[in-house]
């Protein structure tokens, strides 16, 4: 194979990554929404869940699940380009990483049929927690294969890595307040 046909493999890598994950990140959202709409009245309960189901169905279907595919078989493409990368420890790293991402899609699909079943178990807050899991991989995936086996430790690193934690805490603050405040409107 050509060097061309790796630049169009790699290019529909990143395409499908880009697709997958926000199909990922808009997925888990609906979730959450879906949940909270769960202890509205009857009538707006039943309207909810099943304009939350489709909307459900058609991204994981449509977009999240293609993207997916897409990215998985043009890295199986790179690969069988470049076989030798599999020796690489980043490279092993990175397809654990990635199949952790694999686990946590199918773990989505399990959500959304409870949802639309109303059998879930699963608070919005959980959700939200939830929601946080595919920003942390795609951090992480990316280091791996921007630094490869050079993956950097100095203090620049540590802060960036703070600034995503402080930006997770802050996301899960702003929820709690506007929980606590839409309770308060509830009640007067």
């Amino acid at each position: 194979m050509t060097a061309e046909a790796y630049l169009w493999f790699k290019s529909l890598h990143i395409i499908g990554v880009i697709v997958w994950f926000s199909g990922l990140f808009y997925l888990v959202r609906l979730f959450i929404y879906h949940e909270e709409s769960r202890s509205m009245e009857h009538e707006l309960k039943i309207a909810f869940n099943n304009q939350y189901t489709l909307m459900e169905k058609r991204l994981a279907n449509i977009i999240t699940t293609p993207g997916m595919i897409l990215a998985l078989s043009m890295a199986i493409c790179m690969v069988i380009m470049q076989p030798s990368w599999l020796t690489e420890k980043w490279l092993q790293i990175k397809i654990s990483f990635v199949l952790g991402l694999v686990i946590y899609h199918y773990f989505c699909y399990k959500i959304m049929n409870s949802l639309q079943n109303g059998t879930s178990n699963i608070s919005a807050k959980n959700l939200r927690l939830l929601n946080e899991l595919p920003t942390l991989l795609l951090f992480i995936i990316v280091l791996l294969v921007i630094f490869k086996n050079n993956f950097p430790t100095s203090i620049a690193t540590w802060s960036i890595v703070g600034l995503i934690i402080f930006m997770l805490a802050s996301i899960q603050l702003y929820a709690k307040i506007r929980k606590k405040n839409e309770q308060k409107i509830k009640n007067e």
